[in-house]
């Protein structure tokens, strides 16, 4: 069983920096691959960040290509997703993602998810 938490969102503004963070218990977190998602008001969740159990295999999504960099610090049971650039169209709830797999990225491929944190970028 893996409980995840999010962190780190906010209101920012256009142009700005944000980290997010997701700490998971359990001893086996490195057996995990781990990804980030968001979900936006009356839109699908969207796969955004995808990393292996090593970290040396990451995978982004079209929107956030070059913007965003997935890492994972695998003695403190974290994740991480550093934002920049931030655009508005980046405005949604992020969630963690955790499955026992290589590496996903697809939502239904997730055994467990976090309770989901806000991102605001402002125009």
């Amino acid at each position: 069983q893996v409980q995840l938490v999010e962190s780190g969102g906010g209101l920012v503004q256009a142009g700005g920096s944000l980290r997010l963070s997701c700490a998971a218990s359990g001893r086996t977190f490195g057996w995990y691959a781990m990804s980030w998602f968001r979900q936006a008001p009356g839109k699908e969740r969207e796969f955004v960040a995808a990393i292996n159990w090593s970290g040396g295999l990451t995978y982004y999504g079209d929107s956030v290509k070059g913007r965003f960099t997935i890492s994972r610090d695998n003695a403190k049971n974290t994740v991480f997703l550093q934002m920049n650039s931030l655009k508005p169209d980046d405005t949604a709830v992020y969630y963690c993602a955790a499955a026992s797999a290589s590496v996903f990225t697809t939502a239904n491929t997730a055994d467990y998810w976090g309770q989901g944190t806000q991102v605001t970028v402002s125009s």
